[in-house]
């Protein structure tokens, strides 16, 4: 048996262990994909949503020619009822024969319902190099899919490119990971989802969300950074409805993540900085609210990146109590190779990562853990 199946193995071990109360306070983790099993060569990109019903949605990219971003890749999802103990079967939400669908963004809308997944297509012949210097035979376009019933359908993919891309823009690619609708504030119930994309003249990266004001009818683009050597990014909601984009960051000067803030609902974006305490190593990375300020135990913010400086190693889980000021605990997930990641919070009050880990390459395996909120160093209720 191959080393890392063995860890892969370990791991599921630990995970049915865990169910018991002697282990409660340790991380609970299980391989959700696993290279070359299940009808695909590699699985990559995770993205996590929790529905009010509790249902657990977990999705990913299939890919079928191996682990190159480029090429025959479909659109995934599993499904949990039990808080993530236990998963359906694979279903494939998109599959356009042998062109690219991926880059999933999922975001619940609480006021009616419904889920929405934006994601990104193009041609699998045409690569990112190629659509970024403009010689690709076609572009990178936006779509957009919904369920109403907790997510066991779709609705066929619709494309929305030319609502949320300029037209010279080139790469492109929404989130990935989750996107969020604003819960206060004069932009409450808006959906907004994080993307990022490639200037075609100065051949520039930057981040930007696009957002719908009716419930996914329709979506517009909303702000970009003003500040570029930035892309995939992740938002989430401070206090008063001020929103926080949290970046990856190509500024390798210095080797952490970037933020920038908007008040006005993610029209526009100020104050663009480096957060120094979220060191990365050029990386994709996830935030999440865990619990909004004026609760019970007050503002909790999640987040987890590979935290390295170097390479993709180190998943790391953090915690802040003062709106992303500063991150006060943390835990090591994986200490080995790891990469892309999303976070939710489960019915039960558990914290859910769902992330790219392996012995040798973080993408052997896509893992999902389940974390206390002890086992993270958050004080109880």
């Amino acid at each position: 048996m191959k080393k890392h199946h063995t860890i892969l193995l370990l791991i599921s071990v630990l995970w049915f262990a865990s169910g018991t109360d002697a282990f409660a306070a340790h991380p609970q983790q299980k391989p959700l994909w696993t290279k070359g099993v299940d009808g695909y060569n590699t699985y990559r990109i995770p993205a996590l949503c929790v529905t009010p019903a509790g249902t657990v949605l977990a999705f990913c990219e299939g890919r079928q020619g191996g682990q190159g971003d480029t090429g025959d890749i479909d659109l995934l999802l599993k499904r949990s009822s039990d808080n993530g103990r236990t998963w359906s079967a694979q279903q494939v939400v998109w599959d356009d024969a042998a062109n690219t669908c991926g880059n999933p963004c999922v975001v619940f809308d609480h006021e009616t319902g419904v889920l929405w997944l934006l994601m990104t297509w193009n041609r699998g012949d045409d690569r990112e190099k190629e659509i970024t210097d403009q010689t690709s035979k076609d572009t990178r376009r936006i779509f957009v899919s919904s369920s109403g019933d907790d997510g066991r359908t779709w609705t066929p993919p619709q494309e929305i490119t030319t609502d949320t891309k300029e037209s010279d823009w080139t790469w492109y690619a929404t989130g990935p990971g989750g996107g969020i609708q604003i819960q206060a504030g004069p932009h409450q119930g808006r959906l907004v989802i994080p993307c990022d994309h490639v200037d075609a003249t100065t051949k520039e990266q930057y981040s930007h969300v696009i957002f719908s004001d009716d419930h996914g009818k329709s979506w517009r683009l909303g702000g970009t950074t003003p500040k570029g050597q930035v892309n995939e990014c992740e938002v989430v909601e401070l206090s008063g409805g001020t929103l926080m984009l949290n970046m990856r960051n190509y500024e390798r000067a210095t080797k952490s993540r970037q933020v920038a803030l908007s008040e006005d609902g993610g029209a526009t974006w100020k104050e663009q900085r480096f957060d120094p305490a979220l060191i990365e190593p050029v990386c994709q990375a996830a935030i999440e609210r865990y619990h909004r300020p004026g609760q019970s135990d007050g503002s909790i913010l999640l987040f987890s990146n590979p935290a390295s400086g170097e390479n993709r190693s180190n998943m790391t889980l953090r915690a802040s109590f003062d709106e992303g000021k500063t991150w006060a605990t943390s835990m090591v997930l994986h200490p080995g190779p790891s990469a892309y990641s999303d976070l939710a919070v489960l019915k039960n009050g558990k914290i859910a990562c769902l992330y790219e880990a392996g012995d040798k390459h973080p993408y052997e395996s896509i893992v999902f853990a389940r974390i206390s909120r002890k086992s993270l160093g958050i004080p109880s209720k």
